[in-house]
């Protein structure tokens, strides 16, 4: 049972244990655990004390003196570990029983002590300052990062990239925003305080400098969720064998048998590294066209996928593209796609098709063959133009969606300020009150502006034991 988002804030004065290595047999497990004081933990497992940050080689002892298992022993005294408490790591063989066994031991011999939430020792981390909240967050997406170049990127954010120039920009701020607010406290004076430290040109710095700052989040965000692209055509027009030449894999079955995809078939591909989550759906055709129930249903989650799209690949067969049925049933997909979401034009069969088909082709159409993987170059090159990724952007730091909203609302705020700021009689108690608003919304990224329920619901999507 999941618990409530800001259950995790509680108890936060108890000792926690956990298994931080995956639950499966490996060389190495580790067992960890964090808590105030931690000698007795120490005394009981160890039966001797540790110098601090020195690997100790020796048994880890049971209640009754027997050995578990024989491993290395680290003790990180406060404030210099990774939670800012206590910690102390045991590195055994990685067998799970084993560990279960050493864990239970820990929580035996350690009064007080409790099995850690998900993400709670990352949660005591932020708490106790030595990560701020973006920092915090990028742990688990180093952990989940599915390319290399999210890896990379999730690891400028946590060495503190994106915190840097979120202080950066919420310092600058303050500094405009204790200006203007002098300025309010003493209405009396003739010098206009404003005007002297060009407070409008310090404002729109503050602006550009924003705006390079969501740029870069923007491309963070789409490494860490990547963009999801639906492959969408008429039965038999080579969606599976995309699919699969897309992958370099046999995901989907392809025959020629009409309506042979009759579900959603899945598969992650990485462009520039960035992730691209392609689904092949049912060939799309009209329901009195099937008597297959089980491909109406097909359908019908076909379209629910295109719905739910980023991108549309929507998929021709060129050797058709004389036949007015066919052309008639494209149209008929046409005009059915959800506004909004970009369709990429695409003709399949480039290797059987006529020279008068070629010849035909719309302008700024992408001709492919899935057989021999002719065409594929370009197709891939038009969906990293699709998701906006811009190759070899130096200084992206990986985010989420969170920090790009909160920094729009940051940059709202900021345009309103410049409003006020260029009229003739600005109105100095609002843009104070703007750029108050302002900084409280960069505060928001970092942590120094959040709610519990915020801190609950992101430290709960962690793995236990991190």
């Amino acid at each position: 049972m999941r618990r409530s988002p800001g259950a995790m804030l509680a108890r936060l004065n108890d000792p926690i244990v956990a298994i931080a290595t995956a639950p499966a047999r490996g060389a190495v497990g580790i067992v960890r655990a964090s808590g105030a004081d931690l000698a007795l933990l120490i005394e009981a497992v160890c039966a001797r004390s540790l110098r601090p940050r020195v690997a100790h080689f020796g048994a880890f002892r049971d209640a009754d003196g027997s050995a578990i298992d024989q491993g290395l022993a680290i003790h990180f005294p406060a404030p210099y570990s990774y939670t800012g408490e206590d910690v102390l790591e045991l590195q055994a063989h990685g067998g799970p029983v084993l560990l279960q066994l050493l864990l239970a031991r820990c929580l035996q011999a350690l009064p007080g002590a409790r099995l850690a939430e998900p993400g709670e020792f990352t949660q005591r981390a932020f708490l106790n300052g030595k990560l701020d909240l973006a920092q915090a967050e990028a742990v688990a997406d180093l952990i989940d990062a599915g390319t290399e170049v999210a890896a990379r990127s999730a690891s400028r954010a946590l060495a503190g990239a994106f915190s840097a120039q979120v202080h950066a920009l919420a310092e600058r701020i303050v500094h405009l925003r204790m200006l203007v607010e002098a300025t309010l406290d003493f209405p009396e004076e003739e010098v206009d305080f404003l005007g002297q430290a060009d407070a409008l040109g310090r404002l729109q710095a503050i602006a550009a400098e924003l705006d390079a700052t969501l740029a870069r989040a923007r491309q963070g965000v789409l490494l860490r969720e990547g963009m999801r692209v639906v492959l969408a055509g008429q039965p038999n027009v080579g969606k599976s064998s995309l699919l699969n030449a897309l992958a370099g894999a046999e995901l989907a079955i392809v025959t020629a048998i009409p309506g042979t995809t009759r579900d959603r078939v899945a598969e992650t591909i990485q462009i520039e590294g960035v992730p691209l989550h392609v689904v092949d759906t049912a060939g799309l055709r009209a329901a009195h066209e099937t008597a297959d129930e089980v491909e109406r249903i097909g359908i019908e989650r076909s379209w629910q996928a295109i719905g739910q799209a980023d991108a549309v690949i929507f998929l021709h067969d060129l050797t058709r593209s004389a036949d007015p049925a066919h052309v008639a049933a494209d149209a008929a997909i046409a005009a059915q796609l959800p506004p909004g979401v970009p369709v990429l034009q695409v003709y399949n069969k480039l290797d059987a098709a006529s020279a008068s088909a070629r010849r035909a082709l719309p302008e700024g159409a992408i001709a492919l063959s899935a057989r021999s993987g002719e065409g594929l170059p370009a197709l891939r090159q038009a969906l990293q133009q699709q998701s906006g990724w811009q190759p070899g952007a130096e200084g992206v730091f990986i985010a989420r969606t969170r920090h790009v909203q909160a920094l729009l609302r940051t940059r709202e705020h900021l345009q309103q300020a410049l409003a006020r700021a260029e009229e003739r009689d600005a109105a100095l108690d609002l843009l104070a009150e703007e750029l108050r608003l302002a900084h409280e919304s960069l505060g928001e990224i970092t942590g120094q502006m959040s709610a519990d329920e915020l801190l609950g619901e992101i430290f709960s999507r962690f793995c236990i034991g991190k």
